[in-house]
This record gives structure tokens, C-alpha cells and sequence, in this order.
């Protein structure tokens, strides 16, 4: 029984990655689940849609591994954070979920604020009140779905909502917690003054516990779907950005992360409670005790090139399936050619609205520049560049809350492609490095997993033991026009600002 299991409930599908206790991966399968967008910026999944898949990954890693459920000593569970499962009394979804990328209560938001006071909801929830966190989802569903709302009994979040169908039990950790706006960070507790003032009812939010503590085990049932021991542990685990961090080594002061997944997310570990005064950037609870961080996010990272991907390269997919290549590498092979700056075409890459400088759900995505010169390699070679320049918007607000580093550890799927590392390490002017995990998040649960049940004496040696750094990106001669381009990137919102604003007032045709 040494096998860790982590399980990752992601937007696009469910990972599910069997750890041993050395860092080897025995095996890593995902399958994926459905979006649905019934509106411009909305965003919504079945929970149930997450539980099949995340069955059906955990029955497939096990038996691609030949491991068996009586191996499996604990599991982990992270996922995508801030989305709003409400359960009603028999522990049943009322409706789909509402995601972190949804950008529908921006009403919401500002009655939040003008309830609490813009620099006490800071100061509490380490965070101002944005569209993507949960409690603006509860709010919308009393105004637009009272008589479902009325019915509610239980918050959970999305990889609580699969850990509720794994064992029965209702909880959630203290990272995911901090991504809701009901959370009292520096305390590590549910927030009694958000939640009366806002008539969120106590009894709605569940246990808290930190991310290590097993607080729960496998059901019978879900032992039976599974193929997992019934009785197996399974710990509190943590939202996907901190996990993500843990598996890359980001567990305390000293290092910072970029990670590029659908979004893209600056991420610095600080041993204290340092919440950001401006709201730009925002304070959660690390998964490790005694730890929190410090996060910037571009909500359309990897997923600006994955829309590009399909709405627009269809032929391109085709001929890479049949060349058995991946599409990303025919794309990036391509914008290996297109000089830097794409030859005066910048990409602003707000397709789900933005939060990181610019909390701004109104914010839409720009090609600015478009001639007849350009062509696909073009395109391409500018989302990488749009990215890494909001990128390094997060990371410049790093700097006055005190935060330095001399280095980056990268991951996420963008961390695989040779052009877009060299991009990041030219736009951020610092080395880029990769380590030997390429997991990430699934790999911190089963850490975390691993913790929980004593395989490691706590976080920091589980992160020491399993995770090094085996390459290194340097900043080349592109560094210097990147530094004279950023300044252009930079102004294009400002100008652009109220045409977004008066562009989301036009009605539906």
C-alpha cells in the first residue's frame, strides 16, 4: 500500500495520477467532461459530468499501472477553484455549476463591495469581489434562481463536489476556501462577518480543514465504481493553484511559479499573511501550514491558443492527427519563423474578461495590427507573446509587497513548447525553469495524500524528496525588443476600456 493517488478536477477533463513515494509516476490517464456556455461569458459543467470521468480516470490509471485499489494508501484531491456547487438537502446538485471563468455578476460584485467596503473585503478575504469567486454565484442565484436558491443546503466546490460522491463527507480545505470571498484568510476560517452581511447562512459552508488532513475515506459504493479499497484515506487536498505550486516545489518564500493551463497564474509562497492593499494582485492560504501565497492570474492563457486551435485550425488538426503530431507543435514550429513582436500584431488575451491587473469582466480579446502580411504563424506567435506579456503584468506587482526572486519555475502545459519558454524567459528578462515533474497539480494532491497518511513528515520534505530542477531557459537577445514592445502591449487596455464597457451593453441579437 505505498501508491499515492492524486485526482485533478480541471475544467477541460479529470486527471487522475498514481505517485510512489520516491516522485516516480506509475501512471497518469485523464478523461475529459463538456462545457457548457448557454450565454457570452458564461460558463457552466455538470457535476455529475466530473464524478464520471473522474471514475472512469481512476479505472483506467489503476489498471494501465497494474496497480490495485489494496495499493493505493491515500488519496489527494485537487481542481479548478471558485466554482459554485449548491446542494440542496439530499446532497444533490440544484443546478450546473457556475465556473471561475464565468462573468456573469459583476452586479453582484459591486453590491458585495458596497456591503462590506472595498478595503475590508481586501483586508479579510485577501481579495476584492470579482466575477470568478463563489460568492458573487450565490448572490446571483437569490436575485435570478430565488426559488432554487431557497431550496439550498450546502457550498461546495468543484473537487469537494467529487470528494462528496467519493465518501459522503462535505468538506473543503483552506486554499480552495480562500478563493470564495466568504473566507477569513490570515485567521484560516470561514469569515462569520462576510457571510451574516452578505446572508450566506453558516450552515451553508462545510467543514474547513488544512490541506493534509485526512478527513475523510473511500464509501463502498464508490469503491465498487472505482476500483479503489473502501476505507481508503482521502485528504482534504486543495485548490488547483496551490497544489500546482506544490508540484513544482513552490512550498515556502523564494521561489515563484508561472504555470500556463487554461489560465495562466503568477504564484509567490510568503510565510505571513501579506494581502495586496490595490486588490491586483490576491492572498490566499497555501496548502502547506503556516504558508500562504500570493497570485495574479490571466484567465485565458493556454486557453486563448486552444480557441485558436479550434475555431480557427481545423485543417491544421487534421494534419497533425495524421502526421500522429500534436496540433500545438505544427503551430509553434510555424511561429518559430515569425520574428518577435509578429511583425507589429499584439494580442490582448481577454477572451473570458480579465482579473489580473485588470479585475475587468467586460475586458474581450484583440488582435491589434492585423495587415496583409500576416498569416497563421503570425497569429500564433502573438497569443504566445499576449500571454507572456500579461504574464508579466502579474509578476510586476510582485516587486512593492516585498516578494523578489532571481528565477522562475514553469509548468503547465504552455511549459512543454521550446518557443513559448524562450518567449517567457525574453518577456520576463529572468531564467525559466522546468522541473521533473510535469503533473503539477495532480502531483501536489497525491503529495499532499502521501503527507496526510505519514509517508512524509509534512509538505516542505515531501516537495524536497520528489521534485527537482532539470532545465533552464535563459533570456536571450529578444529581451531588449521585448522590454520596447511592453510599453505598447500596455496601452492598448486603457485605450480600449470604455469600448469594452459599451460593448457589453449591446443587446443579444
Amino acid at each position: 500500500m505505498d501508491h499515492l493517488l492524486g485526482i485533478d478536477v480541471g475544467t477541460t477533463g479529470v486527471k487522475a495520477v498514481l505517485v510512489r513515494p520516491d516522485g516516480s509516476v506509475a501512471g497518469e490517464v485523464a478523461t475529459e467532461h463538456p462545457l457548457s456556455v448557454l450565454r457570452p461569458g458564461w460558463a457552466e459543467q455538470n457535476p455529475d459530468d466530473w464524478y464520471a470521468a473522474a471514475t472512469a480516470s481512476i479505472r483506467r490509471v489503476l489498471d494501465e499501472a497494474e496497480v490495485s485499489g489494496s495499493e493505493v494508501a491515500a488519496v489527494g484531491l485537487t481542481g479548478q477553484m471558485h466554482g459554485l456547487v449548491l446542494l440542496d438537502g439530499h446532497g444533490r446538485p440544484l443546478r450546473p455549476a457556475i465556473l471561475w471563468n464565468d462573468q456573469r455578476t459583476a452586479a453582484e460584485c459591486r453590491e458585495i463591495t458596497a456591503r462590506i467596503g472595498a478595503e475590508r473585503l481586501i483586508a479579510v478575504t485577501g481579495k476584492p469581489a470579482l466575477t470568478g469567486f463563489t460568492a458573487g454565484k450565490l448572490l446571483w442565484m437569490r436575485r435570478n434562481e430565488p426559488a432554487l436558491f431557497a431550496r439550498g443546503a450546502t457550498v461546495l466546490l468543484p473537487k469537494d463536489s467529487v470528494r462528496h460522491r467519493l465518501t459522503g463527507v462535505l468538506a473543503t480545505d483552506v486554499s480552495d476556501a480562500s478563493g470564495t470571498n466568504l473566507f477569513e484568510v490570515g485567521a484560516r476560517r470561514w469569515s462569520t462577518e462576510i457571510a451574516e452581511a452578505l446572508g450566506v447562512p453558516a450552515a451553508w459552508l462545510p467543514e474547513v480543514f488544512e490541506s493534509r488532513t485526512v478527513c475523510a475515506a473511500v464509501s463502498g459504493a464508490a469503491a465498487a465504481e472505482t476500483g479503489l479499497l473502501a476505507g481508503t484515506p482521502v485528504v482534504a487536498g486543495a485548490g488547483d493553484q496551490a497544489a500546482q505550486a506544490l508540484g513544482t516545489g513552490i512550498e515556502g518564500p523564494g521561489v515563484v511559479s508561472v504555470t500556463i493551463g487554461t489560465s495562466g497564474v503568477v504564484f509567490a509562497a510568503t510565510g505571513r499573511y501579506t494581502p495586496d492593499p490595490s486588490g491586483a494582485l490576491h492572498a490566499y492560504c497555501h496548502a502547506s501550514p503556516g504558508r500562504w501565497h500570493l497570485m495574479g492570474v490571466t484567465l485565458a492563457a493556454g486557453g486563448s491558443l486552444r480557441w485558436f486551435r479550434d475555431a480557427l485550425c481545423a485543417r491544421e488538426k487534421a494534419e497533425a492527427e495524421e502526421e500522429g503530431r500534436d496540433v500545438y507543435d505544427l503551430l509553434t514550429d510555424e511561429a518559430a519563423w515569425v520574428p518577435p513582436g509578429a511583425e507589429g500584431l499584439l494580442f490582448l488575451p481577454y477572451l473570458s474578461g480579465e482579473r489580473t491587473p485588470h479585475a475587468d469582466p467586460d475586458a474581450r480579446g484583440v488582435f491589434f495590427g492585423l495587415s496583409l502580411r500576416h498569416g497563421r504563424g503570425h497569429l500564433t506567435r502573438a497569443i504566445l507573446e499576449g500571454v507572456a506579456m500579461s504574464l508579466r503584468d502579474g509578476l510586476a506587482l510582485l516587486a512593492p509587497l516585498g516578494v523578489t526572486f532571481d528565477r522562475l519555475r514553469l509548468s503547465g502545459g504552455g511549459s512543454r513548447s521550446v518557443l513559448w519558454r524562450q518567449v517567457l524567459a525574453d518577456m520576463f528578462a529572468k531564467p525559466v525553469v522546468e522541473v521533473s515533474v510535469a503533473q503539477g497539480a495532480s502531483f501536489g494532491a497525491a503529495l499532499l495524500a502521501g503527507v496526510g497518511v505519514r509517508l512524509f513528515p509534512d509538505v516542505a520534505e515531501a516537495c524536497r524528496c520528489t521534485i527537482r530542477e532539470t532545465g533552464v531557459t535563459k533570456p536571450g537577445p529578444d529581451a531588449e525588443f521585448y522590454d520596447r514592445l511592453y510599453p505598447r502591449y500596455r496601452a492598448l487596455y486603457p485605450a480600449l476600456r470604455e469600448e469594452f464597457a459599451r460593448l457589453a451593453t449591446i443587446p443579444e441579437i
